[in-house]
């Protein structure tokens, strides 16, 4: 029962900050219809979760409930990355749509990699 607890206070912790830094870098970085609020969040939820895994590969407690399924799975924003894909293909934005895409997997993986690689040492 404790860990659903970290699991919900986490998600709520993670949800706000994504709606925060996504509204406030699509503000800041408004660049024609790519998504870069949502590509930034989901970037830096990579990386984190990339710095967790490793870490909690080492040292196994109840904290990753909190950081990793609670926090990052309410931070990162994989259905809203898939429904704003489907908006991109519908308004015929066909380039924009495979840029984000790519982007997002490529460079989600890299920062996946250097997340664990930054938190090996």
């Amino acid at each position: 029962m404790r860990n659903l607890f970290y699991i919900f206070v986490g998600g709520g912790l993670g949800s706000v900050l994504r709606f925060l830094i996504s509204n406030y870098t699509q503000k800041l970085w408004n660049i024609n219809s790519f998504p870069m609020g949502t590509f930034v969040v989901n970037i830096v939820g990579c990386f984190l979760i990339g710095v967790l895994t490793s870490y909690f590969l080492r040292v196994d407690n109840y904290l990753k409930f909190l950081l990793i399924t609670g926090f990052c799975g309410g931070f990162t924003t994989f259905s809203t990355f898939s429904a704003e894909n489907y908006s991109l293909w519908e308004s015929g934005n066909y380039m924009v749509l495979l840029s984000y895409i790519l982007l997002s997997i490529i460079v989600g993986f890299v920062a996946v990699y250097v997340g664990l690689q930054v938190s090996k040492n």
